[in-house]
């Protein structure tokens, strides 16, 4: 008997410690959103859950049946002999499914009768995506995160990075988000859903323990266009923060480096800025577009840290408390992150002690 487990918490399914996790819904759902790090291994493509939907409803509930064992048995085959040709007896895998009903029991049950010690998640996605909502939505967080603030190209994102090297605890939500937090910031390949990025975000934080301090980068209530969850913001809105500052024309060479994907596309770029019209109007625009144009990025990135970023940032900073810190950069390069993130580290202990 294929055994069927339950989980109370997303911490819960890393410390199973199974091989492989199998998503078999169709590759839409996969693409909504699925347990991070699962593989796609669809008993149905997208028209064939179509079709068997269609038969069920509109036909015969028996018929739908038969052709959906039909086709888990042929998309199973086809599964066997590609993506688990080479798993060996001992095999461990966890398989879910919408449910947890027939279609990941169908797929269990061949890899159970090869000899495979296949699991199935009780409740299918939907329990896991339960556990997500209580953690995002439900219950309050706590209150142990740190933010990292400072204007636009003020190395908040690389001096994550120095701090998550160093061994401390970093969430870093631009990541998930697959984008940068700026009107400019958009990244190849465009953002996950959000569900996707709840998902990346709720498995994260249950990989850490939240008694020790969590550096996040102080980021609005939306990245792009995906919303940051109620409990994650509201811990947000209450937590201390360390303020970076660095000189106008550092902040500009870091942004001319950091972006170099943006300006690889000259047609994108131009398509970018001309959001800014509303703002700025159209002379100031076609300014900045002819120095694009040009690759005076350095420039660029200046005059836009002056008269967009800067004025933005200001009006959006609305801090009930001082900063713990405010770390002076004099460059953004690799001495002085490191230099900052230990001050940060330093800054942190501090609190501490005192608290």
């Amino acid at each position: 008997m294929v055994d069927r487990v339950s989980f109370s918490c997303l911490a819960d399914i890393k410390a199973a410690g199974f091989d492989d996790v199998i998503d078999v819904r169709a590759p839409a759902e996969f693409a909504d959103d699925h347990l991070p790090g699962a593989m796609s291994l669809p008993v149905f493509s997208d028209a064939e859950r179509a079709e068997v939907g269609t038969i069920y409803v509109q036909e015969d509930p028996f018929k739908a049946r038969k052709v959906g064992a039909a086709l888990v048995a042929k998309n199973a085959a086809r599964h066997l002999e590609t993506a688990l040709a080479d798993r060996a007896g001992g095999w461990r895998p966890l398989v879910y499914c919408w449910r947890g009903g027939q279609r990941s029991g169908s797929f269990a049950s061949i890899l159970h009768q090869i000899g495979w010690r296949v699991s199935l998640i009780e409740g299918g996605y939907k329990s896991y995506r339960r556990l997500v909502v209580q953690m995002l939505y439900d219950v309050p967080l706590p209150d142990h995160m740190v933010l990292i603030d400072g204007g636009t190209g003020t190395g908040k994102t690389a001096l994550l990075a120095e701090l998550r090297r160093m061994g401390a605890q970093v969430l870093d939500l631009e990541a998930l988000a697959q984008h940068r937090g700026s009107l400019l910031g958009g990244q190849s390949g465009g953002q996950p859903s959000q569900k996707t990025f709840e998902s990346r975000l709720a498995m994260e934080l249950a990989d850490m323990d939240l008694a020790r301090p969590i550096f996040v980068e102080a980021e609005s209530a939306k990245i792009g266009r995906l919303r940051l969850p109620p409990s994650l913001w509201q811990a947000m809105q209450r937590a201390d923060h360390i303020r970076l500052e660095a000189p106008l024309m550092a902040r500009a060479q870091y942004l001319a480096d950091s972006y170099g994907d943006v300006v690889a596309d000259m047609d994108e770029l131009q398509a970018r800025l001309s959001h800014l019209v509303p703002f700025h109007g159209h002379d100031l625009v076609a300014r900045w577009q002819a120095m694009a144009q040009t690759g005076d990025y350095q420039a660029l990135a200046a005059e836009l840290v002056a008269q967009h970023y800067d004025p933005s940032y200001a009006r959006a900073t609305r801090r009930a408390r001082d900063p713990l810190a405010v770390i002076e950069l004099a460059g953004i390069d690799q001495a002085d992150l490191s230099a900052a993130a230990q001050q940060v580290l330093a800054t942190e202990f501090s609190k501490l002690v005192e608290g």
